[in-house]
């Protein structure tokens, strides 16, 4: 049973069908404001590139942006011209809060981090509705509490962290919830919702803001565009927008708020001591609520950025709500705003998500996880943000410029080329607030469950001529578009292009072919690149692993001379696996693919014989003794030696694991042909190719870096709990390296690789990330992935002691099934009803208002399970969502197939030929 994201009998799944159909423009407004505009590469204008120190969180409130805007529970139009977010203020605190607060990189003992509490509570695709929650604390907020203290921690410390503080203790604090429903794609309704959860009465400042984003500043002879105070129904407050693009809108607000307006622009004299060009600047607002200057805001009720003032006193306990609508016309008389109509939409936009979300929801799935499953795919989709960065413009404000011939040394100066200005999937809108190449491949994949067009558009984005580089480079992200992310997204593609075609019934051939074109260039360039010596053996830096590895895999090596990589050649192995299983569907349309299929075919065979071969002073990557795959080194002076780090670089050769019907292959009798004459000329080297060659279950052929024997050696390392399986997934290194470290020693220095099951020791890449042990979901969905092709060809006859050494055998469906089970653990509360993501935090733990709202982290802690790093990377963690419903959704025999109850038949002569030999064998 497969679930149906376009069902007409759903309202939002005729809203997608809208947009498809007829481009009714349902998602034209979206969540899809940063929440970290400060601090970023495109901000930063300063001569040393530290984009932290350039621009400041203290420097945000008065600064005025040049490429993006931040907010709380933001929203904004799809070329973010008009923006609204949240705003709040205490009464307490020196600053009001229109921004999530973190230290910078070198404030945290571990790199940045946010310290705030959020949660995107719901979100449908066509964000016909959406909610948010933001937790504000009562007393003074602690920021000077959080720097200092986290600074003076080690990185063998834990974090300090918000609720460390005893900020909330008490529960002296405010649950703001933020709802949008749309009427219509230009109607828009929002309710904020104030808890006071303490036990006493408080006042609360509720700001809702409307402002432009500022592109005036680019000068140019475009019209500026205006906010103005304007008249509405009788107990309403009214901001009319105008806008030369957007045209007019309107802000009408519940309750006949004051309204105050200023400028987006900076306030120079604060900043720089110099004079401002206009008397109300962008911290106006800021200035007239927590100092009570009155001058700060324009007093004849215009500008480019205003907001309604909303004072608030609840009882303990006590819930108020505010009431605002955005939209095109000023509604008036028995068309006001509120009221009942407003409720009813509301209340039926909520119904339509519920079962939205229901439909796609297994049954089999309970309760808790349902809500985690929703609650990943809501920050998935909260987590979109509208990306500007023209790059030549930037460079070219910076003294490089390309087109002169002038080129300074900054970064990025070799993607002149590059025009970003599109709604993108963000890693995490505060910690990774721009797109990460092979982040946002793994994004697609989850995405696809609720909206398979905008999954589409995404890898359409990074292959357009826009961003991919004329050589062909994916770029990698912004702080360096030259860096270099695992070719993952001709995989994303193909998973995206089957599961359309399973919902729908039809594949999206145009699609598919576009992807193939492009990343036709990008496997090119990575052959042309990052393949040294021409042998088929692939470096390419760190690759996404960051500190996993005993160097810096970006820098030069301290000990001269070059890393051949094991993840880097299986990742290229798997790519060239995926292009052929591309040009074989295109081929049934085409048949010039099939010509492409052998192309890749063969650069496979290379690639797995280049691996797996070992040379006559046994220096390959396959370790015979160890079973396992590591890197190699190539020194200067000609000799080599394997770095013996048990990691997931050993393991991904694992996820190089294609599967391929027998009624694909003899769709392409020239591919066939092609293939066993390739087989016969090169016995070699197609030897280490076994599985192509032999008919599995079902008649499936398979292609794999892995003969039989090398699988059930790399899988007794995997599947034992005292190196890689932990209760919460597969870990990123080897746990024996907790009492056995690698060591590595060069001119007298010593190079140490240990398992660390949680934060990272180093301030390598910046000291926020750490695959030296813990649990990374993407990593663990390509593994998942390759068990089920590995069963799919071997069935139910191939089994493995799981955990290694228990006794206990599994099929390798059982064994994926186990790992899922094991990876959504991590969110479901447990027998003694705890949740391992949220670790030592009590109050999370017992709290009722806080253990059902779940946060999504970057990684998480190799043996207990907690989350780390970035608090809201759902973007690749929320494929927890995708596991709870593949689990719940698939069987063994949906896998299988039924021709798996009939003897395995074989035609002779109609497929690749085996080859003998010991790799065969």
């Amino acid at each position: 049973m497969t679930p149906a994201t376009f069902v007409p009998g759903t309202s939002e799944g005729q809203r997608m069908l809208e947009i498809r159909a007829s481009g009714i423009p349902w998602r034209r407004w979206g969540p899809y404001l940063s929440e970290r505009q400060w601090g970023t590469v495109r901000e930063d204008y300063g001569e040393d590139g530290n984009s932290w120190a350039y621009f400041t969180h203290d420097q945000a409130r008065s600064r005025a942006y040049r490429w993006g805007e931040d907010g709380i529970a933001g929203i904004s139009d799809d070329a973010q011209r008009l923006c609204f977010a949240l705003a709040l203020w205490n009464g307490v605190d020196p600053i009001i809060k229109e921004r999530l607060f973190g230290l910078n990189n070198g404030e945290g003992n571990h790199g940045e981090d946010v310290k705030e509490y959020y949660y995107y509570l719901d979100n449908a695709p066509s964000h016909s509705y959406m909610k948010y929650l933001y937790r504000y604390p009562q007393a003074a907020f602690p920021y000077n509490d959080l720097v200092e203290t986290n600074r003076q921690r080690t990185r063998y410390d834990l974090e300090y962290e918000l609720i460390d503080t005893g900020i909330f203790d008490g529960d002296r604090y405010f649950d703001v919830f933020v709802e949008y429903a749309k009427a219509t794609p230009e109607d828009i309704l929002v309710q904020v919702t104030v808890h006071n959860r303490g036990p006493e009465e408080a006042s609360l400042h509720v700001l809702p803001t409307l402002w432009f984003r500022n592109t005036w500043w680019q000068g140019g002879s475009a019209e500026k565009p205006s906010l103005r105070r304007a008249e509405g129904p009788p107990g309403t407050s009214v901001i009319a927008a105008g806008h030369p693009d957007l045209g007019p809108r309107y802000l009408s607000c519940e309750g006949a708020p004051v309204l105050l307006f200023t400028e987006n622009e900076t306030n120079t004299e604060r900043l720089f001591g110099t004079p401002n060009a206009t008397p109300f600047v962008k911290d106006g607002i800021n200035n007239y609520i927590v100092e009570g200057r009155a001058d700060a805001v324009n007093p004849e009720g215009s500008g480019t950025k205003s907001c309604a003032h909303y004072r608030l006193t609840l009882a303990p306990g006590e819930v108020q709500r505010i009431r605002l609508r955005l939209n095109q016309t000023p509604r008036s008389g028995e068309e006001a705003p509120f009221g009942s109509p407003f409720e009813n939409v509301l209340a039926e936009r909520q119904r339509e998500a519920d079962a939205f979300y229901e439909n796609i929801t297994p049954p089999s799935v309970g309760p808790d996880a349902a809500n985690v499953m929703r609650q990943a795919l809501a920050g998935m989709l909260w987590t979109k943000q509208y990306y500007l960065y023209e790059v030549d413009r930037w460079l070219r404000q910076h003294g490089s410029d390309a087109a002169a011939g002038r080129q300074i040394s900054v970064r990025n100066t070799s993607w002149f080329h590059m025009v970003n200005a599109d709604i993108i999937s963000m890693p995490d809108k505060w910690e990774y607030p721009w797109y990460a190449a092979w982040d946002l491949a793994f994004h697609t994949v989850a995405l696809a469950m609720v909206d398979p067009d905008f999954a589409k558009n995404q890898l359409d984005l990074m292959l357009r001529e826009r961003y991919l580089h004329p050589n062909g480079q994916i770029p990698a992200y912004e702080w360096n578009f030259s860096d270099v992310n695992p070719p993952v997204h001709a995989w994303a593609a193909l998973f995206i292009y089957r599961t359309e075609k399973e919902l729908l019934g039809t594949g999206d051939v145009g699609f598919l072919e576009r992807m193939f074109q492009k990343l036709l260039m990008n496997f090119t360039w990575w052959v042309n690149r990052k393949d040294r010596t021409g042998q088929n053996v692939f470096e390419g830096g760190f690759l996404g692993l960051d500190n996993i590895g005993v160097f810096d895999r970006s820098a030069p090596l301290p000990t001269g001379g070059y890393l051949e990589q094991a993840d880097g050649t299986a990742w290229m192995a798997l790519f060239a696996q995926t292009m052929l299983d591309i040009a074989a569907e295109l081929a049934v349309h085409d048949r010039v693919y099939e010509e492409m299929a052998t192309k890749f075919y063969e650069h496979f065979v290379w690639i797995a014989s280049a691996m797996n071969s070992i040379g006559e002073n046994q220096e390959g990557m396959w370790d015979e003794e160890d079973g396992f795959y590591y890197d190699l080194l190539r020194l200067p002076d000609g000799s080599a030696t394997r770095l013996k780090v048990r990691s997931l670089v050993g393991l991904l050769p694992l996820a190089a694991s294609t599967v391929f019907t027998r009624e694909m292959i003899e769709q392409m009798p020239g591919f066939v042909e092609r293939a066993q004459w390739f087989n016969r000329y090169h016995t070699r080297m197609a030897s280490t190719v076994s599985s192509i060659t032999r008919p599995g279950v079902g008649g499936r052929l398979h292609l794999s870096l892995l003969t039989e024997e090398r699988l059930r050696r790399v899988l007794a390392r995997m599947l034992d709990e005292n190196e890689f399986l932990g209760d919460y997934g597969i870990r990123s290194l080897s746990r024996a390296h907790l009492h056995d470290p690698y060591i590595f020693y060069q001119d007298g220095q010593e190079h140490r690789v240990q398992y660390l099951p949680g934060d990272s020791d180093t301030g390598m890449f910046g000291g926020n990330s750490n695959w030296r042990g813990p649990i990374w979901f993407p990593v663990n969905m390509m593994l998942l992935r390759a068990l089920l092709n590995l069963y799919a060809y071997y069935g139910n006859d191939f089994t493995v002691e799981c955990p290694t050494g228990s006794g206990n055998r599994m099929n390798l469906y059982q064994v994926s099934e186990e790992i899922g089970r094991r990876l959504t653990r991590v969110f479901l509360r447990d027998e003694s009803d705890r949740r391992p993501v949220f670790g030592y935090a009590q109050k999370f733990q017992d709290d009722p208002h806080w253990r059902d709202y779940l946060l999504f982290y970057e990684y998480f802690h190799g043996d207990n399970g907690a989350g780390i790093g970035a608090s809201h990377q759902t973007g690749w963690t929320g494929l927890v969502a995708r596991i709870i419903q593949l689990f719940g959704y698939m069987s063994p025999e949906q896998v299988l197939g039924e021709e798996a109850r009939r003897l395995v038949y074989r035609k002779e002569g109609s497929l690749p030929q085996p080859v003998e030999g010991p790799a065969a064998r």
